[in-house]
């Protein structure tokens, strides 16, 4: 399991978030993508809150997603905002 991980009770999906009403969750995994590189941009790699957005798109966002913006943001490509 990860790290972050320690038993089963602590298996949870992101909380809801009034941004985003509707079922299909897409935008709410793109915008904790973004806001948690964002926020560990501002704040550095060790400031605890930005977690919280990093567990987000874990939870939501499909793995070849977050593969595929990595690879983006290592190569310069990544469309979005950081």
């Amino acid at each position: 399991m990860p790290d972050m991980i320690k038993s089963a009770a602590d298996l949870k999906t992101a909380p809801f978030d009034p941004r985003f009403p509707n079922q299909n969750q897409t935008r709410h995994c793109y915008q904790s993508y973004l806001d948690f590189y964002r926020c560990q941009k501002v704040r550095g790699e060790k400031y605890e809150p930005c977690k919280y957005f990093q567990r987000t798109f874990k939870s939501l966002c499909p793995n070849e997603w977050v593969e595929k913006w990595d690879d983006q943001r290592s190569n310069g490509t990544f469309p979005g905002r950081i």
